[in-house]
Parts: C-alpha cells; sequence; structure tokens
C-alpha cells in the first residue's frame, strides 16, 4: 500500500512546518531556553499543522542534541519517537478516547516517570470531544503535573474547551496555510517525482485545499495517482470531478439572457458526463465567487 503524501512529507523539524511562522517561533525559544509549559493547546483549523508541531514539540524537548530549537532527528530519542518505538511518547484521539474511565486511565500511567526519554509526553487529537467529566479528571492532573509531564491538547473547536482547562495550558493559534505556502510544498513534491501541472491547475488544487495543507496533499495524491508526467487544467478538473469554466461560463451566459433551452441542453450534457447537481452548484457558487 501506497503512503499519503501527507505522511511521506509531514514536517520532522519546525523549519519545516510552513505558514506558522509566529507559533514556531515561540516553541522553538522555549526550547532553546528550556522555559516549555507543562501544558498546551494547539488550536485551528484542520489540517495546519497542529500534530506535526505537536510531535516536533516531542522530539525537541527529549532530543539529546537539539538544533537552534528543533530536533536533530539523529539521537537515538529522535528515531524512537519518529519509529514510534517509544512508549513515552503517546498520541491519543479524544474522539475514540473520551470517556472518564480512559482519562482516569491515563491519569494512573502519567506519575510514573518516562522509561527511555527526558519527558512523557501525551498529544491528545480532536481534544473538544472529550466529555465534561473526563475534563474533570483530566484538570486534577494539570493542576499538579509531574515534573517529566507535558500535555499537548490540539483541537479545531476551541469554543468547547472548558475555561478550567484554557486557565491552565498555553493557547497557540493555528493560521490556514496561505496559497504561497500551499504551492511551496506542491512545487517540492513535484520536483521530487519530475511531474510537471500548469499553474492554473495548481491554483484550482490550492482552492479545493481552503487553506488546509493536508486536504492539499490529499488532492494532489489523487491527481498523481494517474500514471503521467505532465498535467494540465483539464486533466485535473477531470480527475477531481469538477466542471470546467468554459462549461459554467456558457451555462451562466444562457440563464442571464433567459436562454431556457441552451440551458438545459449544457445542464443534461454535464450530467451525461458523470458531474452530478452538487458538482455544478458547487462550480456556480465558486465561479460567482471569483468574480
Amino acid at each position: 500500500m501506497a503512503k499519503a503524501l501527507y505522511r511521506q512529507y509531514r514536517p520532522k523539524v519546525f523549519d519545516e512546518v510552513l505558514g506558522q511562522d509566529k507559533v514556531i517561533n515561540v516553541l522553538k525559544n522555549q526550547i532553546k531556553n528550556k522555559n516549555f509549559s507543562h501544558a498546551y493547546l494547539f488550536a485551528g483549523e484542520r489540517g495546519c499543522g497542529k500534530t506535526s508541531a505537536a510531535k516536533i514539540f516531542a522530539k525537541a524537548i527529549n532530543c539529546l542534541n537539539p538544533q537552534d530549537g528543533s530536533p536533530c532527528l539523529e539521537c537515538e530519542n529522535c528515531r524512537a519517537i519518529e519509529e514510534e518505538t517509544s512508549l513515552d511518547v503517546v498520541e491519543m484521539d479524544a474522539a475514540s478516547n473520551r470517556r472518564i474511565d480512559d482519562i482516569r486511565n491515563l491519569r494512573d500511567n502519567v506519575i510514573y516517570p518516562p522509561a527511555n526519554l527526558k519527558y512523557k509526553v501525551y498529544i491528545i487529537d480532536e481534544a473538544h470531544m472529550i466529555t465534561r467529566e473526563a475534563f474533570n479528571a483530566l484538570l486534577k492532573i494539570m493542576e499538579e503535573p509531574p515534573k517529566h509531564l507535558v500535555f499537548i491538547l490540539a483541537t479545531t473547536e476551541i469554543d468547547k474547551i472548558p475555561k478550567t482547562i484554557l486557565s491552565r495550558v498555553q493557547k497557540f493559534e493555528f493560521n490556514k496555510i496561505g496559497r504561497e505556502d500551499i504551492i511551496k510544498q506542491i512545487d517540492i513534491i513535484l520536483s521530487d517525482r519530475n511531474i510537471t501541472i500548469e499553474q492554473e491547475a495548481k491554483e484550482l488544487i490550492v482552492k479545493k485545499a481552503k487553506g488546509a495543507m493536508r486536504d492539499a496533499l490529499s488532492i494532489l495524491d489523487q491527481v498523481l495517482s494517474i500514471d503521467k508526467n505532465n498535467f494540465t487544467l483539464k486533466d485535473v478538473e477531470n480527475i477531481l470531478g469538477l466542471v470546467d469554466f468554459e462549461s459554467l461560463d456558457k451555462l451562466i451566459a444562457n440563464i442571464i439572457s433567459y436562454n431556457q433551452k441552451d440551458s438545459l441542453d449544457l445542464l443534461f450534457d454535464l450530467r451525461n458526463n458523470n458531474k452530478d447537481d452538487k458538482d455544478i452548484l458547487d462550480g456556480l457558487v465558486g465561479y460567482f465567487r471569483d468574480i
């Protein structure tokens, strides 16, 4: 099974995290000065680098030879975390471990010192899914944490995190990824694979991703699944099942001029070419937004 692009190109050091300079600079300085907290909350849209930053942070504070606040990736601690063989860095999905019994079990385990690393790090993804009772149990650990413990909560819905938790963590807001950074990552991948894609097609991928790097790389993965070395805008539109610009332009011109027959003919042609009503409506909304 092929490894997804967003996993292949997941950032391994802080400098590879694109579009989050303000957050990354603070985290790097905390590590360089050995002045990091016991609890963090990373909030932001999906696919903007929260979990990647949390994993890099876990490596950096445990690294035996950190480089400018980033992990060296070569020491035994870095390799153990990267290869997911260390039991001291635990990544939990709160959607599956949200009950009070799960958090009590966690609370019973965190009191023990790390087996191999300097710090135990618990990364809790989708933290807003934790139940209120479980949050109360988690609160007790955050009030009196062991010196070897670091919590990193990641969430897309910070408004659902209780104020009692928010007051005990350092909060970092992750932005949506900008157009230039997404295209920069796309160009790196295309260069590695010696593949070219028209600029308009790259812009379409960026537009569909809506500021999420993971979504952009998933879309690119879908495009590159076709065995070609050169992709045009038309190719990408067909692969993604999108209605092409020319068809939308004609359809809108016919609608505006009250040309019912040609509008319906074009609509049926689009349906016959495997475009469903949602594809057509999405195309129309995008067209009007652009103009």
